[in-house]
């Protein structure tokens, strides 16, 4: 899985904000290692382009427009977004956003000057998590919200109680240090196993979250 692109303490068990209302999930969705990184310490995702992806699921569709299909928003931290922008050339080939992602808005963390892409409808944000995703989910309608990364980012909705699932896609491959997956603890009686599925040389494991209690 390109997570870039489209191509290449004690906690009570409460339901998911998202079960059985008609609201909208916000949904990390993320390529990480055996042992939980998602980048190595340089903050490259060189090791995942090693892995044989599973384009297509049983039914022949690709996994990443069928989740994509569903995502009326989404946010990144700054290293994604700079990894993606070196990574993809969006500079120099701003048209490979649009055949990516559309025209899905898509909001930026970060506290220092990134250049934009031309064409792309980006919103460059900072602070509190909490505004962002009132503002992603007026935006996403009854689409859902995907937290791109990285890890630090996600955990920040997850201490806000907006996290509603973790998606993994889990390669054969170990780095020993890195970017962590999600930078937090959160135990067992918050997490609950919704799906599992191979595709190709990768994992899927996918978690409903329930919200921390303060």
């Amino acid at each position: 899985m390109n997570v870039a692109s489209g191509d290449s303490g004690p906690e009570k068990l409460v339901a998911p904000r998202w079960q059985g209302d008609g609201v909208s999930k916000t949904q990390y969705y993320t390529a990480t290692t055996i042992d939980g990184y998602i980048a190595d310490p340089h903050n490259s995702l060189d090791w995942l382009f090693a892995v044989d992806e599973g384009r297509e699921d049983e039914a022949g569709a690709n996994p990443f427009a069928t989740f994509f299909a569903g995502v009326g928003a989404f946010v990144m931290g700054a290293t994604t977004y700079e990894w993606i922008l070196d990574h993809e050339s969006l500079l120099t080939r701003p048209e490979k956003w649009q055949e990516y992602y559309g025209d899905v808005p898509s909001w930026v963390f970060t506290h220092r000057d990134l250049p934009p892409i031309p064409g792309a409808d980006l919103r460059f944000v900072q602070g509190d998590v909490r505004p962002v995703h009132a503002a992603m989910t007026a935006a996403a309608g009854e689409k859902n919200i995907w937290v791109t990364g990285g890890g630090e980012l996600a955990g920040a909705f997850d201490d806000a109680g907006l996290l509603d699932e973790v998606i993994l896609g889990v390669a054969p491959a170990t780095l020993g240090a890195g970017a962590p997956v999600l930078p937090r603890r959160i135990m067992p009686s918050r997490l609950t196993l919704t799906g599992v599925e191979k595709r190709g040389q990768f994992a899927y494991l996918t978690y409903a979250v329930t919200p921390p209690t303060s």
